[in-house]
This record gives C-alpha cells, structure tokens and sequence, in this order.
C-alpha cells in the first residue's frame, strides 16, 4: 500500500490548494449495502448489520483518510520516520475498509446453497468437493484466535484454490498473494448481538448468505488476470 500511495503522492503539486483538492478527490468512501439491513435475517441481524457497517466500516474508512492525509504530509516533508510510523495504521485501516468491501458483495438475501458451474468444479477439483471446502474454511474461520478472518482466496501461480485465514483486518492478497473470493468475518462485532461467544453458530448460519454469483465472478476476473 505504501508504494502506491507514496507513487501518487510524488505527483502532487507543491500548491497547497492544488494538494488539498488532488487528496480531497482521492479520499475514500463507504460503500452503499446491495441491500438493506434486514435483508440476511434471521441469519445475520438487522442490528449487526447496521452497526458492522455504519459504525465499523465507516471507522475504517475515516481512519484510513486521516493515515493517508498524515502519510501525504510526511511525504511532502520527507519525514521518513513518520512515514514508517503510520504502517500500521495504513494496513489495520486500510485492511478493514478492503476486507469489508468485499464481504458486503459475497453475502445476498438470494444466497446460500452450493455454487455451480465452473467454480463448483474448480472447488471438487482442489478439494474433493463443495462440502470438503465448506468444512475446511469454516474450521479454519472458527479457529482463528482472537480476531481476524477465514478466506477462499484464487492463488494466481498455481492456479488453484486455497484456504487461508488472516489476523486482525490483514488483506488476505497484499500479505499471501492470494486474491480473495469469500471471506468470513470472525470479529466479535460480526457476530457477537446475535450468536454471543458461539462462534462456531455464526459460521455455519453465513452459508445461507453467500453469494456464489458474486464468488464465481471473482474466480472469473481471477483467471482472467492470471
């Protein structure tokens, strides 16, 4: 993320009123919902959902603007000890607005059931079948500690499927190289109102949800980059 912002930012004017307007053009945004807050019920609340986005995501966001502002100055002023002070902030921040971003796509009120087509042969062909898969990212999404996520990520070299599971808000492709096509939230706040500490309930009820349409696209877009 660093190289990218940092590769932007070298083309800013010196003009402080041409830089304010270039970062105000480049600030991030929350994502609308492909539907409304009730829309995964019962399976996932209207009431985490409504906070999950509005106030998690939207945080990330808004902390992800100020990092990048922060990043900006230090880069005009070539302080280059803030500028590797504010890593962790850019990768937590702009982790959770990427991993959100794309857990609001895989999920659907029309989901659930089992993929078809050429992601569900992709899925028998690298793991035996859909149940076989199901199984191993939700025990790998129930296992990890603390917080973070589970993933059915596109490994664009072996051109095959694999799982993987992430700490905190980590992007599954800038830290394994993975591109992500499912993923599972296991923080608390994704889970917490409705299922309590039984974390293993809300990662079997997500499957109702998922969007296989939206997956076996990103799968597409995948192999088509590869």
């Amino acid at each position: 993320m660093l190289s990218a912002t940092t590769t932007v930012l070298k083309s800013i004017p010196k003009s402080v009123g041409a830089f304010g307007a270039l970062a105000s053009r480049l600030k991030h945004t929350l994502p609308d919902l492909p539907y409304d807050y009730n829309a995964l019920e019962p399976y996932i609340s209207a009431d985490i959902m409504q906070l999950h986005h509005s106030k998690h995501h939207a945080a990330y966001v808004n902390n992800l603007n100020i990092a990048e502002e922060k990043l900006a100055e230090a880069t005009e002023t070539k302080n280059i000890n803030q500028v590797i002070q504010l890593q962790p902030a850019l990768k937590f921040n702009g982790g959770g607005h990427i991993n959100h971003s794309i857990f609001w796509e895989v999920l659907s009120p029309n989901g659930g059931g089992e993929p078809s087509g050429d992601l569900l042969e992709v899925i028998n062909r690298d793991f035996g079948s859909f149940e076989a898969m199901k199984t191993e990212l939700s025990s790998a999404s129930t296992a990890v500690q603390g917080s973070g996520w589970g993933w059915l990520g596109f490994n664009p070299v072996s051109k095959r499927l694999r799982i993987a599971a992430c700490a905190n808000q980590d992007p599954l492709q800038p830290t394994t190289g993975l591109v992500p096509l499912f993923g599972i939230d296991v923080w608390e706040h994704a889970y917490y109102l409705q299922y309590k500490n039984v974390r293993p309930d809300y990662v079997n009820a997500i499957w109702n949800v998922v969007n296989w349409d939206c997956v076996s696209q990103k799968l597409h877009d995948a192999m088509m980059d590869c």
